[in-house]
């Protein structure tokens, strides 16, 4: 047990620090961390640098931009697919976003709720602070579903309510899958040039996403009142 404390001290020690050097660090580190992070082009050159390591590098990319709430997961996701192909896209990004999400939820539990409430902002922590509150499952596998929801601070929030650590590994992953396979899909079919292909994804995923993300309101005061 306490090797095990020792090692997750280990590896949030590491990150905080990485991210108070960038902070902290030249401009222009800061600049290419970004431009990583929003350019599909570039990010795509850096993994073909890492050669046989590229799937580690992804993996860790994708598991950052959790950490980082702000940094788009959406590029990200679009790239695995681009890069590695639909299936092996898919596979690492459920990788990434889970060790990711883990961290997150176990940075919340361990920092407590005055470190959410800085990392969501108050404007976030009003909307959807009554997670802190909650240990449903079904909860947490429809508020990963709903489109628009920032589902990198829900981990953070999660991680100040009383839900067990493997309910929430197990939930978030799954309910994280469905819009993983969509991305990855997407850029695997932007790489082939399946553009016929790609519209009919983007058609069908947008009639089932657009009715959820314009009632995400309505949704979320639901969950609330039930909650």
């Amino acid at each position: 047990m306490k090797r095990r404390l020792l090692i997750l001290f280990a590896c949030v020690t590491a990150i905080l620090a990485s991210s108070a050097w960038v902070a902290w660090s030249e401009p222009g580190v800061y600049r290419w961390l970004v431009r990583l992070y929003t350019d599909r082009d570039f990010m795509h050159q850096i993994l073909q640098r890492w050669g046989v390591f590229a799937p580690l590098a992804f993996i860790g990319i994708q598991a950052l931009q959790v950490v980082i709430a702000p940094i788009p997961g959406d590029v990200t996701g679009v790239l695995g697919g681009f890069a590695f192909g639909q299936w092996l896209g898919f596979v690492y990004s459920t990788v990434g976003l889970t060790i990711g999400s883990l961290i997150a939820f176990w940075l919340g539990r361990w920092l407590g709720a005055p470190f959410v409430r800085r990392v969501t902002g108050p404007e976030i922590w009003e909307h959807l602070n009554f997670v802190v509150e909650a240990e449903g499952a079904i909860l947490c596998f429809i508020l990963f579903l709903v489109p628009g929801l920032p589902k990198d601070t829900l981990c953070y929030l999660f991680g100040v309510s009383p839900m067990p650590f493997w309910v929430f590994a197990v939930i978030s992953t799954f309910a994280r899958m469905p819009g993983t396979w969509v991305l990855s899909a997407g850029g695997a079919k932007a790489a082939a040039a399946q553009y016929t292909q790609l519209l009919l994804l983007i058609g069908v995923v947008a009639a089932l996403v657009v009715p959820l993300y314009y009632y995400r309101g309505r949704i979320v005061q639901r969950l609330r009142k039930r909650s």
